[in-house]
């Protein structure tokens, strides 16, 4: 086997559940680029900064997941105008003169994953959260939606926070309570970005005739949402999909090589969720 001269990998925490290794080991593999490596690493905020500070020359790139996408920021010499407009990198590439460069690849990764899908443009869309994935999912929805956006949030403070992000990226947000959250399902576009359970006992409101459902779990998978939805006959867009479409960009960027094999890192995906 080849010398390992590049290096890559996804830092979190927690960070073992990760899928980040597959997809972007499957790319590698499927490019020929039998020198690259890639891995993941346990790491919090606290220990972010020594870990960025001690990387070598072999360093290609990051991957940042939670609860990173911020804390990185401060760290590196500059981010893209994506990564800036929901103040959230995930992605970082280190360039030949030794520049970190931050952008975050889950805004583009999500318009892929419902254009592959053929949703180009919708007249309205609701978001069910107002965490740090609710706010890229508006950052999507500012391309994709011609229309309002209804959040559906549990505090005043997240309606406020789902506010100021819809000002700032230019969507013109309504925010509703949680506890009405069954009406998110009636929306030509629901995007689902609670964490697991979260929006289970929804299931059963999902009308008889549903729009589209991107849920942006992956495990376990299918959610009782989007079974449910997927009964109805309604489309649904899967976290897997939005895995890979964001890792499908961070692996262009930090390799140069375009464009990555999006079937082969989606079938490695499916093939570790099958062995889970």
């Amino acid at each position: 086997m080849a010398d390992i001269r590049r290096r890559a990998a996804v830092l979190g925490s927690p960070i073992a559940h990760s899928l980040s290794p597959v997809l972007h080991r499957a790319a590698y593999a499927e490019l020929g680029l039998d020198d690259w490596s890639y891995d993941r690493f346990e790491v919090d905020e606290a220990a972010l900064p020594g870990f960025v500070e001690a990387l070598d020359p072999t360093w290609a790139g990051l991957s940042l997941t939670m609860p990173l996408k911020r804390a990185i920021i401060p760290l590196l010499d500059e981010i893209s105008p994506t990564a800036a407009s929901v103040e959230a990198v995930n992605t970082v590439v280190f360039t030949e003169d030794g520049r970190r460069v931050g952008d975050n690849t889950d805004i583009p990764g999500m318009i892929a994953a419902l254009r592959e899908r053929g949703v180009e443009k919708v007249e309205s869309a609701a978001i069910l959260g107002a965490g740090a994935t609710a706010s890229s999912a508006l950052a999507a929805l500012a391309v994709i939606c011609a229309g309002p956006v209804t959040a559906y949030v549990r505090s005043k403070e997240r309606g406020d926070e789902m506010r100021g992000w819809g000002q700032r990226l230019g969507v013109d947000v309504r925010v509703a309570d949680w506890a009405d959250g069954a009406r998110a399902l009636d929306a030509p576009l629901a995007v689902a970005t609670t964490p697991a359970g979260t929006t289970d006992a929804l299931a059963t409101g999902v009308p008889e005739r549903p729009g589209i459902l991107f849920d942006v779990l992956y495990d376990p998978w299918p959610t009782p949402l989007a079974a449910a939805w997927s009964a109805r006959g309604g489309a649904v867009v899967g976290g897997l999909d939005l895995l890979v479409h964001q890792a499908l960009l961070q692996v262009e960027q930090m390799t140069g090589r375009s464009p990555a094999p999006l079937a082969a890192m989606r079938r490695a995906g499916e093939a570790a969720l099958a062995g889970r």
